[in-house]
């Protein structure tokens, strides 16, 4: 399975902080909001991983992230001219999947808790449909939401509903097998001019190929496309780290346990950098 990075958009809902930089690249505490998606997909194993960006943009990511040698993964890259929707990244990266599956992650969510990378893994072993991972919220209108039948089954999914069938929304996490493409391709903007995800869901749904995910107490999901949601975040981040001892998304600490990289090679990239907490925390790791 490939990854895709979502992190395009014109991030209007944190202006004018995005006016000089893209809001995945904003800090969330001690690191670009843009690791937390990539963490998810080396999390489950995932280490092709494309970037959807925009062309003012775009030098800046190959200078935070590089091509993914220091993480263990392959990252490449591909503009997004405008804001076309979610779906828009299927189409957009129809040469990088190839013939393989897909994992989109939006690039404004962060996802934490016990378990995490066991979980998406066992979805992996799935050869068929797509999976999506739901998330209990106190403001579903917000999101996408997930409607049930009698017997408690997805029926439906919502896009941001004035009058929510539950309180299950739909994260920015999906899986998805190589038909994506093709149906992408045959989505309908909506009435705001995207290509909206839900559509595909509900294609899926409606094929009968479409498996939930829920992700249960004791899990977080953070989707950070405001200025309070972005300091929220950050303030969730300095706790658990600071209370647990250890880095949330710390991508060359996941590379390691994966045997992605080796400890000489991250010693060799932390020259002049262990004045952060972060470099400090990858000292430690090397020692």
């Amino acid at each position: 399975m490939k990854g895709i990075i979502l992190a395009g958009g014109a991030g209007s809902r944190l202006w004018p902080v995005t006016r000089g930089v893209s809001k995945h690249l904003l800090p969330v505490f001690d690191k670009p909001l843009v690791y937390y998606p990539i963490s998810v997909l080396m999390l489950a194993g995932i280490r092709e991983i494309l970037v959807v960006t925009t062309g003012v943009d775009l030098e800046a990511y190959k200078k935070v992230l590089g091509n993914g040698e220091r993480f263990g993964v392959e990252i490449s890259y591909i503009v997004q001219h405008e804001p076309r929707g979610i779906a828009d990244a299927f189409i957009l990266g129809a040469e990088f999947i190839g013939g393989d599956q897909v994992c989109l992650v939006l690039g404004d969510n962060i996802f934490w808790g016990q378990g995490l990378s066991d979980q998406l893994k066992k979805c992996l072993t799935k050869t068929g449909g797509a999976t999506i991972f739901g998330h209990r919220v106190r403001d579903p209108e917000r999101f996408g939401v997930v409607e049930f039948d009698s017997n408690n089954n997805p029926r439906a999914i919502h896009e941001k509903p004035n009058n929510p069938p539950s309180d299950l929304a739909v994260t920015g996490l999906y899986m998805f097998d190589n038909r994506v493409v093709e149906i992408a391709r045959n989505v309908e903007p909506s009435d705001r001019g995207e290509l909206e995800i839900t559509s595909i869901l509900n294609h899926y749904l409606n094929a009968g190929s479409l498996t939930l995910e829920i992700f249960g107490r004791g899990f977080a999901w953070l989707d950070t496309g405001t200025s309070s949601a972005l300091l929220e975040a950050a303030l969730f981040i300095e706790t658990i780290e600071r209370q647990q001892g250890f880095k949330v998304a710390c991508l060359e600490e996941i590379a390691l346990l994966n045997s992605w990289i080796s400890k000489d090679q991250l010693a060799k990239d932390l020259s002049l950098k262990d004045k952060s907490s972060y470099g400090l925390y990858l000292r430690e790791l090397v020692e």
